[in-house]
């Protein structure tokens, strides 16, 4: 490789010889510029030549064939998890809805038969190791090429024939998520503590992150790619639905909601969710991404408790010291000095941070925007 490059450097730096047979000559009139025409002629021979050779010799821009995957103008990715109850059903639903579409697959460390049910249905099939839907979408994301993206569940409860209006929406709506609410959805499918956890994180979500969606966890959705290719997809879970609607949501995207209707699992699909343990997970998650994206408010909330709970033990000792000159308390007075110095750093960082989270933001736009939208 090095003995290639120094090849590729004397081209560049060796004095381009006249043609056999001419000598040098003053370059005037027509036969000088003629001749400058000759050498400039040579020079872009050359420098075609020694692209050509760093290309061969630094392949860093070609793409290895294993993560090559041809592009198509839609794909509906099923993630799956313990499937074969539904998973044909659900393919054979999308391909009657969406003749043309690409469908594939993603099995998520299954122990039954749904990726050989899925591959005899006609649906691509990959695989991902680690559990959890977060990594899926990561894989997903990363390896499928298309200028619109159907995202459901492969247990067969969303209606494959409502597919053609959320990728409307996407190719001549001019949105960036189209997301099907689940109508019927605590009627249908959800236990009531399932029904309540739904609405409290609905309001809570729009509280925090000032976006109102209706069905933040509905895992049926459309996408354009320039939303697909610019999610960083950091959660691991579950979650990744609430880390979808803050990404649209710290871009300022464009989404919509239609209300569609949602089914029963077929019998022998089972429901992945628990209700305490992923209620604790969308809290964190809520956190995290507030810390990220809005820090100012996050280390604010921090910084108003500390100085709250600080005045409030200061005050009895304001007016000890007002009334008699003297501060009794003395270690009351020290833990009052220490909270509000706390509530002072935290609002400080809150601020600094959200400089940083506002250049990120931006980033995150210009890749947006630097990436090539098909449909127009």
């Amino acid at each position: 490789m090095v003995m290639s490059s120094h090849i590729v450097a004397r081209k560049i730096v060796a004095p381009l010889p006249l043609p056999p047979g001419q000598e040098a000559a003053p370059l005037d009139g027509a036969a000088g510029q003629a001749l400058v025409d000759e050498q400039i002629s040579h020079m872009v021979a050359a420098l075609k030549e020694t692209s050509r050779q760093m290309r061969e010799v630094y392949p860093f821009s070609r793409q290895p064939e294993a993560q090559r995957v041809s592009a198509g103008h839609t794909a509906v990715l099923l993630p799956c998890h313990n499937e074969a109850a539904s998973i044909v059903r659900t393919i054979e639903g999308f391909r009657a809805a969406m003749p043309t579409a690409r469908i594939v697959v993603f099995d998520n460390a299954s122990s039954d038969n749904t990726a050989e049910l899925a591959r005899g249905a006609g649906a691509e099939v990959f695989f991902e190791p680690r559990k959890g839907k977060g990594h899926v979408v990561r894989r997903m994301f990363a390896d499928i090429d298309a200028e619109i993206y159907i995202i459901a569940d492969g247990d067969g409860t969303y209606d494959a024939s409502a597919a053609p209006q959320l990728v409307d929406l996407v190719a001549n709506g001019g949105v960036d998520m189209a997301i099907g609410a689940r109508a019927n959805v605590h009627q249908e499918a959800h236990r009531s503590g399932h029904a309540f956890g739904n609405r409290l994180f609905n309001r809570l979500y729009g509280a925090l992150f000032g976006m109102d969606y209706v069905d933040i966890f509905s895992g049926y959705r459309a996408f354009s790619r320039r939303f697909v290719k610019s999610f960083p997809a950091l959660s691991s879970g579950f979650e990744i639905e609430t880390e979808l609607c803050v990404h649209a949501s710290q871009l300022m995207l464009a989404t919509q909601e239609i209300n569609l209707p949602y089914g029963k699992r077929q019998s022998g699909s089972h429901s992945k969710l628990r209700t305490f343990r992923d209620g604790w997970r969308i809290l964190s998650t809520f956190a995290f991404l507030l810390k990220e994206t809005r820090p100012a408010l996050f280390f604010g909330g921090f910084a108003a408790l500390f100085a709250a709970a600080s005045i409030g033990l200061a005050l009895p000792l304001i007016n000890t010291w007002l009334a008699t000159g003297l501060v009794p308390r003395l270690p009351t007075a020290i833990v009052c000095t220490g909270l509000i110095m706390m509530a002072g750093m935290s609002a400080v960082c809150g601020l600094i941070l959200d400089s940083l989270a506002r250049s990120r933001t931006e980033q995150k736009r210009m890749l947006y925007l630097a990436l090539a939208d098909r449909r127009r």
